[in-house]
């Protein structure tokens, strides 16, 4: 696929704005607040998904008239969420610069492909939120859809994913994922939206820095006049006024440097990375020769693959040690879950080396091996 910028060569893009229009003063005030902080667009929920009902789902149509208000007061771009045809219609009836496609939306194809059809033939820029669950083939096949629907102008928002347990984030933000969209289409933006992935305004610039480290192309975040009296998710908000704070206060960095210290050190760390990379290999190696070892001894004595309580007290103990070598329990815990998804599949295929031919994801059931 090939994709063409939906902003111009300015970094960082800044997409500011609040979550939900709410009424038409609101989004003035907002707008006009935020008209000389840079922003490359502005920004403000109409049609709002929920997840339970009773919470306030949007304003509606008439949102969209506010918006380009304040478009033409602030001369500043406006963009909103679709997740339907209808919405991509009156959308474009009012003459909104950028649509997005939100998580919720992201994660059903069929939804995807209705406003894709819809918007055939246009040259809308689409910005495209990953799925709500960590899945990186519904978000990639999200932008072939666009792609396919005759769609150049795309850029991605990675706004982090939801999962279970306990997490400082309200979507944790697996920021591989996005570093693989990166890599895999190099021309195409990529913007962080920091306010969803922390769900909180006290760790929102830590946030945006490390956004910024990991080269991301911009940020959009969430800004209300007055954040805790907001209709929807009023604690991850923050003001325009601090929103420039933050923003100024921002380092970015530069992709590398031509100056020979700088290479000489970086050269000598990244040797020693890769012999310590093979030895881990290989030490990996003879830990799935143990794990293939007890599979058949399990085989020899009919048991099951799954040992729970042996797990749990590996996972305790190793996150511990972890902890002291200063490796966060996420970390371990992720690089516990492929190691043991490897080990399952060895052990299933020396258990049952018919069924195993076809071999099956099982990324939650853990072994003691």
């Amino acid at each position: 696929m090939n994709f063409q910028p939906v902003f111009d060569l300015k970094r960082p893009i800044l997409i500011a704005g609040p979550c939900s229009a709410e009424t038409e003063e609101q989004v003035l005030q907002t707008a006009h607040a935020l008209k000389h902080q840079g922003i490359d667009l502005f920004r403000a929920g109409i049609w709002k998904p929920r997840t339970r009902p009773g919470a306030f789902e949007g304003i509606g149509t008439q949102g969209l008239k506010w918006l380009k208000r304040a478009k033409i007061e602030t001369g500043i771009p406006v963009t909103t969420e679709v997740a339907n045809a209808q919405h991509v219609y009156e959308c474009l009836k009012f003459g909104i610069d950028v649509l997005w496609i939100g998580a919720r939306t992201t994660v059903n194809p069929f939804s995807v492909q209705e406003i894709a059809d819809a918007l055939e033939g246009t040259d809308i820029p689409v910005l495209v939120k990953n799925p709500v669950n960590p899945d990186y083939k519904l978000w990639v096949g999200a932008l072939e859809r666009l792609h396919k629907a005759g769609l150049r102008r795309i850029a991605a928002v990675h706004r982090g994913f939801s999962s279970y347990g306990d997490s400082k984030y309200r979507n944790v933000p697996r920021w591989q994922m996005a570093i693989d969209l990166m890599q895999e289409f190099p021309e195409m933006e990529v913007i962080c939206d920091i306010s969803h992935i922390c769900g909180r305004r006290d760790i929102l610039a830590e946030t945006a820095q490390k956004a910024f480290d990991l080269n991301f192309d911009g940020l959009m975040v969430e800004t209300h006049p007055n954040p805790d009296q907001a209709w929807s998710d009023a604690a991850q908000q923050i003001t325009p006024a601090r929103f420039g704070e933050m923003v100024g206060a921002l380092q970015r960095r530069a992709i590398t440097s031509d100056d020979p210290d700088f290479l000489a050190r970086m050269e000598n760390c990244r040797s020693e990375i890769d012999d310590i990379d093979e030895e881990i290999i290989s030490m990996i190696a003879r830990r799935m020769n143990l794990v293939s070892e007890i599979g058949a001894i399990k085989k020899d004595k009919n048991i099951a693959v799954l040992q729970p309580e042996r797990f749990r007290a590996l996972r305790e103990a190793l996150q511990r040690r972890g902890e002291k070598n200063e490796l966060s329990r996420e970390f371990i815990a992720m690089f516990l879950e492929a190691v043991h998804q490897e080990s399952i599949n060895r052990q299933e295929r020396i258990l049952n080396p018919v069924a195993a031919a076809a071999p099956k994801q099982i990324s939650d059931l853990w072994i003691n091996d």
